[in-house]
């Protein structure tokens, strides 16, 4: 990586390795929090044996109602080298699990393909992230990542700024989109349902944020050709942005709202995915990042 870093769409410009902090707020190496098999993704990617999950800290963005904000915001992990994450992306093959989930990995990219070098694991490797990155970095990873698992998260440059501070991340993260599916194509599945290959677009759900919902779903309908990609339309927001900075924030969304939405997803284009249970909307969702296989 140059002295400098551009690796994501915030341009920092810091020399990370030489102790400066960008907007992630993370250093060259790796820092990880949790390294394990995981049950909570879409049936696809979880399976019966699990995701080989691998949480990585810091984040290039800065979501007010973030539920990893432990390591997203607040730097909980362990700095690693890039020989003892490709050992661990092979402890977590010899598992078992269905595939090799790298989550919030965006500013790490150097140093993952780095290391996927090293190990790349014969399981399929998922890019779990923001969609919020440059088109530039994720031509670097093509070859590498089977799957692109990203969300969606705003189609409004208002919300995205009061939000996530990137006035830009609608048409940034369209375009990354559009780059992943460039390189992936098509959904593949296997003859138990589990994903291969291709791109799974998440959309939470945020309380009042309706239109936005709308939006989503028409420009997912309206990029991809028919069932190429997957679409999550996810219930689980849980409040826990500044109550008196965000007050609509303040709750879960309500059965009216999802309902809205779900109607309004029944009579799009878009009939390949998964709609996650209101029930959902709870922290039990969150893993320990306890360091475990870090």
């Amino acid at each position: 990586m140059s002295s400098k870093c551009f690796l994501c769409p915030r341009n920092c410009g810091v020399n990370r390795g030489g102790g400066e902090l960008g907007f992630c707020r993370c250093g060259e190496d790796p820092v990880v929090a949790r390294a394990a098999p995981h049950f909570g993704e879409e049936p696809c990617i979880s399976g019966d044996m699990g995701s080989g999950t691998v949480f990585f800290s810091g984040c290039n963005m800065h979501c007010v109602f973030c539920q990893n904000r432990k390591i997203s915001l607040m730097g909980h992990g362990r700095e690693i080298t890039v020989s003892r994450l490709a050992e661990i992306f092979s402890e977590l093959e010899q598992t078992g699990v269905h595939n090799l989930n790298l989550v919030t990995p965006t500013h790490f990219t150097d140093k993952i393909v780095e290391a996927l070098k090293i190990a790349m694991p014969q399981i399929p490797v998922v890019w779990n992230s923001s969609a919020y990155e440059s088109v530039e970095t994720l031509k670097t990873l093509e070859g590498f990542i089977q799957i692109y698992m990203p969300d969606l998260k705003y189609t409004s440059a208002a919300a995205s700024l009061r939000y996530s501070d990137a006035k830009d991340y609608p048409s940034v993260a369209k375009a990354a989109i559009l780059e992943m599916y460039r390189q992936r194509g098509g959904c593949e599945t296997d003859s138990e349902g589990l994903l291969k290959s291709g791109v799974l677009i998440r959309h939470l759900v945020l309380p009042e944020r309706l239109d936005d919902a709308f939006d989503v779903i028409d420009w997912v309908a309206e990029s991809f050709p028919k069932n190429a990609v997957l679409f999550s339309l996810m219930s689980q927001f849980v409040p826990f942005a500044d109550k008196v900075k965000f007050p609509e924030l303040s709750r879960s969304i309500s059965r009216e709202e999802f309902d809205r939405i779900q109607s309004y997803l029944s009579l799009s284009r878009i009939e390949s995915g998964y709609i996650q249970e209101l029930c959902s909307a709870t922290d039990e969702l969150i893993p320990n990042f306890d360091l475990t296989g870090v």
